[in-house]
């Protein structure tokens, strides 16, 4: 497995502020090949399929590529959420 997407048709307060419509990750010896954009990609179109016309997408503040991943796909920087801990969490919008 290289690996896995939670594709999240609601969003509950929780999910607003720290998870998203989609979350993702790949295997760290798998990881720098493209793999998070193109998972990314084809979760954007299931998402578009189920009728989403916009999407969130989150990651923390320190994962650069995830970031890169994101804006690669067409986020969009909205307001980051900080939680109780300090830990930053980056939140863009994706338009479908």
């Amino acid at each position: 497995m290289i690996g896995a997407v939670n594709i999240r048709h609601r969003l509950t307060k929780r999910l607003l502020d720290r998870g998203g419509h989609i979350g993702y990750g790949i295997r760290p010896s798998e990881r720098q090949k493209g793999y998070a954009t193109k998972l990314l990609s084809l979760s954007l179109q299931k998402t578009r399929e189920l009728g989403l016309e916009k999407v969130l997408v989150t990651c923390d503040e320190h994962n650069i590529a995830s970031e890169k991943t994101i804006l690669n796909n067409g986020g969009v920087p909205d307001t980051n959420f900080i939680e109780e801990d300090g830990n930053v969490i980056k939140r863009f919008w994706i338009e479908l």
